[in-house]
């Protein structure tokens, strides 16, 4: 059953709905066209011929544990850079422990006992200064790790300041002035903090909590205004490695599989099933050529992955181990995935619901749009293994009769009898079934939505072309085409090279092509919206 959690806002005509269910029964079969065998080689770009973006693995060997320590270093240095790029709002934030976790009362209590030692050697007679004099010193190398390369004046400061050698020596003589130390490094932090925390900075200089406390709250701060230093680092970066994304993934990448040469496992699986779905289609498996001989037919690179990102997005990959080239897009694609699935079965409901009653509530934009954010409300978090979506189906059911009567009744219509009530209710609960004509042909029709999308390389004009039948959710597939576009191009134009490589494989892997792929980079046959 579909499973979604997006909340369409738009209105649709009950007349498309209406007369669209007619033709429920139709399969849509151009996801199984075929190309011949020069286009096939000849359609996919590769850059094959650049030294840094031409993929290759490596035998089959035993890794040592420094070789996967520096893959796993690559694999998250190509993840964040890549979550830097395509998501403008990512900000690194401070660790959040799940409360009542393990994690956070193990680390809550080293907390506690630390601070509980500070207090107790500052509380004796004379006082002890070595737990003091640790957090003295790593408050220090927080400040200096702030600094530009050219603050020295205040770098010098800092050190004489903070001079360890003299606060020890201060220690020793008992004559440390723990809370003259505690207002300096206050004052610096407001010098150096952003304007946000200037609130924090002022809570702190008006702080009449006793000294230890107050040094926690210090790091409490320090640490607020280390995650602002990574962030405006990351605000810093972005412009440059937008411009050099592709080239540093795909480098990045190949080292990884240079690494882990099993690193392309999944993929190959994922582009061959694609393949392999292709050749399988009802289409002629044979055509003749010039010379009156025949010769298989088969699918063009760019047909082929195409087909394997629409599984993605339409399929059942996510049960399963993703492709490894999109596991740094997972959540997003997860995401997209969800919310076409509760686009489609908002849409299924509306056919029936149009279908069923039929002319007493064309044409009215008002009831569509309430029937649509009320079903869509209803089947919010469908995709939770918790969601009981036959229940929630019934109460949609029950909502729209109720929804319907009363637009009917203050038209001078008569209300729906009970046969048909339990009519439209049994056919709205039936959209969980596979095999569902209505489910069938809004599927159908979204896979060929999307494939238009893919296949075009001015995708944005296609946007508001939806087939028949989905006008209730056109604003929502397009806002989704636009998101899912977008991570296809951009990964076909980081992996392009690894899909050509495979594909050419899979295809020519019984006999050697006549013609290779052509030489132009990836970047140059897709557009990264």
């Amino acid at each position: 059953m579909p499973l979604n959690d997006e909340q369409p806002t738009s209105t649709s005509s009950g007349e498309d709905q209406g007369s669209d269910v007619e033709s429920s029964s139709e399969r849509c079969d151009s996801m199984t066209l075929a190309s011949d065998l020069d286009c096939s080689r000849e359609s996919f770009s590769s850059d094959c011929s650049s030294k840094h973006c031409t993929p290759s693995s490596s035998p089959p060997k035993t890794l040592t544990l420094d070789e996967v320590m520096d893959a796993g270093r690559d694999l998250f240095n190509l993840s964040l850079s890549h979550e830097i790029v395509v998501n403008q709002s990512f900000r690194m934030e401070l660790n959040t422990i799940p409360q009542d976790s393990l994690g956070k009362m193990v680390r809550d209590n080293l907390h506690k006992a630390f601070w509980d030692i500070l207090e107790a050697e500052l509380n004796d007679d004379p006082p002890e200064y070595g737990q003091a004099i640790k957090l003295l010193e790593e408050i220090r190398e927080i400040l200096l790790s702030f600094l530009n390369p050219g603050a020295n004046r205040m770098r010098t400061q800092i050190m004489e300041v903070l001079d360890m050698d003299l606060i020890r020596q201060q220690a020793d003589n008992d004559a440390v002035d723990i809370q003259g130390l505690a207002s300096y490094i206050i004052t610096t932090m407001g010098k150096m903090c952003a304007p946000l925390r200037d609130e924090e900075i002022k809570k702190l200089r008006e702080s009449t909590l006793n000294i230890v406390a107050l040094f926690r709250e210090i790091f409490r701060v320090l640490d607020l205004m280390k995650a602002d230093i990574v962030n405006i680092t990351i605000e810093q970066l972005r412009p440059v490695l937008q411009r050099h994304s592709v080239e540093y993934e795909r480098a990045t990448f190949q080292r990884i599989l240079d690494k882990t040469p099993s690193a392309l496992d999944h993929t190959t699986s994922w582009i061959k099933s694609s393949l392999e779905e292709l050749q399988s289609a009802t289409v002629p498996k044979e055509q003749a050529n010039g010379d009156g001989k025949r010769q298989q037919v088969v699918p063009g690179p760019f047909q082929v992955i195409n087909v394997a990102f629409l599984r993605i997005l339409t399929g059942d990959f996510f049960k399963g181990p993703l492709p490894e080239t999109l596991a740094t897009d997972e959540t997003r694609l997860l995401e997209i995935h969800w919310q076409l699935q509760q686009c489609q079965a908002v849409n299924e409901v509306l056919l029936i619901v149009y279908s069923t009653v039929g002319g007493p509530i064309q044409g009215l934009p008002s009831l569509s749009d309430r029937l649509k954010r009320m079903i869509s409300v209803l089947l919010d978090g469908m995709h939770r293994p918790d969601f009981n979506i036959q229940e929630s189906l019934e109460g949609i059911s029950a909502q729209i009769c109720c929804e319907l009567n009363k637009s009917l009744t203050e038209r001078n219509y008569p209300a729906l009898t009970p046969a048909l009530q339990a009519t439209l209710t049994g056919q709205i609960c039936s959209i969980t079934q596979k095999d569902n004509p209505i489910r069938t042909l809004v599927e159908d029709r979204v896979q060929l939505y999307v494939m238009a999308l893919l296949s075009d390389p001015k995708s944005q004009l296609k946007l508001e072309q939806v087939p028949a039948g989905l006008t209730a959710i056109k604003p929502e597939l397009a806002l989704l085409g636009t998101k899912f576009v977008s991570l296809v191009n951009y990964n076909k134009s980081v992996y392009g090279p690894f899909y050509a490589d495979i594909i050419r494989k899979l295809l020519f892997s019984n006999s050697p092509p006549a013609a290779g792929f052509p030489q132009d980079t990836a970047q140059d046959s897709v557009t990264h919206n």
